[in-house]
């Protein structure tokens, strides 16, 4: 059986091609493995996945990424049931989980962290010497409110000066991809880029926790909208649109919207 590697196109027993892009569902370790020689991974939600007709460059982002995960688990299930596969979910949260156990990750100085505002910055450190993982303060960027065009010198600057290893960028869905594409693109060298959104929020207190048998269970969605209904309730609702989209094109890519 053929495997997929850095760089390789090469369909695998763990790889499908949902909305033209090439999704994994192996186990978080050998997601890992597969970004050990650097590269962008990204995690789509449902929210920001239902985007890909109309956001050229969170499109550009998922097509040209090294490694994408099965975070949605409306994806997941649909794909299941339209294609009569059986396909699991990897979600970000299980993938970090992962991530944050490996000892080149934990090392000072081998991981820069991207993150949202200096309340996750205090929230999510906090979390992370509780794991015994000390992050120098030049290691933590907090990162400015972009606008249509996503670029940040003063990030690929430092990163290309410090050259960690791993890049873990934190910041929310549809934005967050675009960051990671550019980097790749940008950066002299090639770190691992690992596009994890909310997960660590989720373990850190930075939102609301969700327990491991919660995301298991496919319900990280649900403890979302009961923690803040007016902030996440519409953004799943609007997600229902990713139904009608799967139907339509499986395993193709939607065109854009124009």
């Amino acid at each position: 059986m053929a495997t997929l590697t850095y760089g390789s196109t090469i369909p695998s027993a763990s790889v499908r091609k949902i909305l033209g892009i090439d999704f994994f569902f192996g186990t978080a370790e050998e997601a890992i493995d597969r970004m050990h020689s650097g590269g962008l991974l990204v995690v789509p939600a449902a929210p920001a996945l239902k985007d890909l007709v109309k956001n050229p460059g969170y499109r550009d982002s998922l097509i040209h990424a090294d490694l994408a995960i099965t975070d949605s688990s409306l994806m997941v299930l649909l794909w299941n049931l339209l294609a009569s596969d059986r396909i699991t979910r990897l979600s970000g949260l299980e993938y970090l989980r992962a991530l944050l156990g490996r000892e080149d990750v934990r090392t000072p100085g081998n991981t820069l962290w991207v993150m949202a505002s200096e309340k996750s910055v205090a929230m999510n450190t906090a979390w992370l010497r509780e794991q015994a993982i000390r992050v120098h303060s030049e290691c933590i960027y907090v990162a400015p409110l972009y606008g249509a065009g996503i670029e940040d010198p003063e990030l690929a600057d430092r990163l290309n000066r410090l050259r960690p290893k791993h890049v873990i960028i934190t910041l929310g869905g549809g934005v967050q991809e675009r960051l990671g594409l550019w980097l790749k693109r940008r950066l002299d060298y090639s770190p691992a880029i690992h596009c994890v959104g909310a997960a660590i929020a989720f373990i850190s207190g930075d939102q609301v926790i969700i327990p491991e048998w919660a995301d298991y269970l496919y319900l990280g969605w649900l403890y979302r909208c009961c923690s803040d209904p007016k902030r996440y309730g519409p953004r799943y609702w609007d997600a229902r649109k990713l139904v009608r989209m799967m139907v339509r094109y499986r395993s193709e890519l939607p065109p854009l919207d124009t």
